[in-house]
């Protein structure tokens, strides 16, 4: 029987650090972000959904789509990002479904679907476990204006624009802190990793 984790974070909490950490752990991590790049800048069907609803302007000097104008472009606008989604997701979905089912048939015990909107996306729905990393708003702030090059004012409407942290802990089976040191989410995701291996061997 394999257990599928869906491991979800907000902008800036870390959430790429705990999934080189079950990459580490040799469990395989299936990369939703990953997957939904290479659906925008490959898949010809979508690339012209997106220009037919964007427009021209969203395309780059090489008549790529530009993903930080496209990202631009849905900032604050809610129609905007749901006219993307339903672009996007469900082809991200079916790519996921995909590659998940190839690691089942390898036997893994455990996959991970590494999904910034695991529970915005309803993803949540098609894993057994739920992972929430999380770190505090001033820790956010810092490392998008450190990573991003923006002011802090930006920084943070990014931030509110996104699902409630708060919510997402709530919904969540298990919370990663990545507030601290490197070592202390190192110990935190070995706890979880412990906990979601003796639920699985309870079942």
């Amino acid at each position: 029987m394999t257990i599928l984790i869906g491991l979800t974070g907000g902008i800036a909490t870390g959430k790429s650090t705990v999934s080189n950490m079950f990459n580490a752990a040799n469990i395989p991590v299936v990369d939703a972000d990953a997957i939904a790049k290479d659906v925008v800048e490959n898949d010809e069907e979508i690339y012209d959904a997106i220009v037919d609803a964007f427009g021209e302007d969203v395309l780059a000097t090489d008549n790529t789509i530009n993903r930080n104008t496209l990202a631009k472009r849905i900032f604050g606008d809610d129609a905007a990002r749901k006219t993307l989604n339903a672009i996007v997701h469900p082809k991200v979905i079916d790519r996921i479904n995909t590659e998940v089912d190839h690691l089942r048939k390898l036997n893994h015990e455990f996959i991970v679907v590494d999904a910034p909107l695991l529970f915005e996306a309803g993803l949540d729905k098609s894993v057994d476990v739920t992972v929430f990393v999380y770190a505090r708003q001033k820790d956010q702030l810092d490392r998008i204006t450190a990573r991003d090059g923006i002011d802090k004012v930006y920084a943070l409407k990014k931030i509110k624009a996104q699902f409630p942290l708060s919510k997402k802990r709530e919904l969540a089976d298990y919370t990663i802190d990545n507030s601290k040191s490197i070592l202390d989410t190192k110990r935190a995701f070995t706890r979880t990793l412990e906990a979601i291996k003796r639920k699985a061997a309870s079942q």
